[in-house]
C-alpha cells in the first residue's frame, strides 16, 4: 500500500507539472530569457500591423463584429497551453493565432475546449476557426477548410530508460496510449499497427484512448501502459520539464503522411480567403520564426499557407 501511494503521488505531481496549472504571478515583457516560459504572457503580436490585402477580403459581418473566436485545447505545451496564471493562453498556437487576428485587424477571443469537440463546434458556428496542431485528414477535409501553417510530427514516449527496449517497429501487442480525437488515434496508430505488425502476422498495437496527454503520461509513469503516441513537440517539452520520468524514442515515428499542421474553419466559409491571406502574411513576418524558435520548434517553419 505504501508503494502504491508513492506511485500515485509521483504520478499526480507529473500531471500537475505537465498541466502547468500551479499558482504563481504572471510575468510580461520582452526580455524572454529572464522570464520562465511558463510565466511569460507577452503578446508577440504587439506592434504588428494589419495586412491591407487580408483585411480587404474580410466579410462585412466580421468587420462589423471586430472579433474572431478561436477554439483550442489548452492542454498541450509547448503548442497550446495556459500560463502559470491559469488564465493566459500561451505557446506556438496562441502566438500564431494572435498574429493572424492582428493581420486581419480584429480582436481575438480564445475558447478552451476538448480537442474532439472543436470540429463539431466549428461546424455548429460556435467558433470561427481553430489553431490547435490539427492535421488535414481526409475526414476533416469533408467538413473543414484547412490552411497549412507549420510542420508537425509524432513520436512515442516510453518508460524512463526504455526497460522494455521498445522501438518504433516493436510496439506489436503493446498498450500504447493515444488521445481522444487526435490524428494518432484516428489514423496514425491504426496504420502503423497494420504495416509494422498485422501484415507481418504479429499482434496489433493495442490503442488505449485517453482524454489528454497529461493523463497518458501519468499512466505511463505508473506503468499502466507501455507507451504514449503523441505530438513530438509536446513530448519533447514534457521530457525537459520532468526529466527522468520517461524517454522519447528516436527518430520520430514514420507515419507515411504529410506532417503539416493546418488551421481549420467551416467548409466553404466566406472567411477562408481572408484567413489564408492573413496566415500567409504571418509566415512572412519575423515574429513567426521568433515564436517557433522560442518554443523550440524552429525546424517546423513553412513558407506557404496552402489551402487543403
Amino acid at each position: 500500500m505504501k508503494t502504491r501511494n508513492k506511485i500515485q503521488t509521483a504520478a499526480a505531481g507529473l500531471a500537475v507539472l505537465l498541466a502547468l496549472s500551479a499558482c504563481g504571478g504572471a510575468a510580461t515583457g520582452t526580455e524572454e530569457t529572464d522570464i520562465p516560459k511558463t510565466q511569460n504572457t507577452r503578446d508577440i503580436s504587439e506592434g504588428v500591423q494589419p495586412d491591407a490585402a487580408a483585411v480587404a477580403l474580410l466579410p462585412e459581418s466580421y468587420k462589423a463584429k471586430g472579433e474572431l473566436t478561436v477554439a483550442m485545447d489548452l492542454s498541450s505545451p509547448p503548442m497550446t497551453f495556459l500560463a502559470e496564471d491559469n488564465t493566459t493562453p500561451i505557446g506556438v498556437n496562441p502566438d500564431l493565432a494572435r498574429l493572424v487576428a492582428k493581420k486581419l485587424g480584429l480582436k481575438l477571443k480564445f475558447e478552451n475546449t476538448a480537442f474532439d469537440t472543436i470540429i463539431p463546434g466549428i461546424d455548429g458556428g460556435r467558433y470561427d476557426f481553430t489553431a490547435t496542431t490539427m492535421s488535414a485528414t481526409e475526414e476533416r477535409l469533408k467538413v473543414l477548410d484547412m490552411i497549412n501553417y507549420l510542420k508537425g510530427g509524432s513520436a512515442v514516449a516510453v518508460a524512463a530508460g526504455n526497460p522494455l527496449k521498445l522501438t518504433n517497429d516493436t510496439l506489436c501487442g503493446k498498450n500504447i496510449a493515444v488521445t481522444k480525437g487526435s490524428t494518432q488515434q484516428l489514423k496514425h496508430l491504426p496504420n502503423v499497427s497494420k504495416w509494422t505488425c498485422e501484415e507481418k502476422g504479429q499482434p496489433a498495437i493495442n490503442a488505449v484512448t485517453l482524454p489528454n496527454v497529461q493523463e497518458a503520461l501519468t499512466q505511463l509513469h505508473s506503468k499502466r501502459i507501455d507507451g504514449v503516441f503523441y505530438d513530438a513537440s509536446a513530448l519533447a517539452w514534457a521530457q525537459v520539464q520532468q526529466p527522468n520520468h520517461f524517454s522519447v524514442l528516436e527518430p520520430r515515428m514514420d507515419t507515411r503522411t504529410n506532417t503539416n499542421c493546418a488551421m481549420g474553419l467551416k467548409k466553404g466559409s466566406p472567411l477562408t480567403p481572408a484567413l489564408q491571406k492573413a496566415i500567409q502574411s504571418v509566415l512572412e513576418t519575423p515574429e513567426y520564426k521568433k515564436s517557433l524558435e522560442y518554443w523550440g520548434m524552429g525546424e517546423s517553419a513553412i513558407t506557404e499557407a496552402a489551402i487543403r
